[in-house]
């Protein structure tokens, strides 16, 4: 997925990934509980996949996800 908002900084990139992280001060008008990105982490451990971001700030952020490839079982 990707956006062109406001980025994210190599610094804070380390730390989006989470549980209840937020990269905005408190007078920020972006809402969340800091756990979305936590649990999409987690989902792709527990499939042996992984997910990563890709921003510049300023520049926007692309996040990826990527999975094993399964293989079919044609009994």
């Amino acid at each position: 997925m990707e956006d062109n908002g406001i980025g994210i900084s190599p610094a804070q990139q380390t730390r989006i990934f989470q549980v209840f992280e937020h990269l905005d001060n408190v007078s920020s008008p972006y809402e969340g509980t800091g756990i979305g990105l936590a649990i999409v982490r987690k989902a792709m451990e527990r499939m042996d996949g992984q997910v990563g971001v890709e921003s510049k700030p300023g520049a926007g952020s692309r996040f990826w996800i990527e999975l094993p490839k399964l293989v079919a079982n044609n009994k």
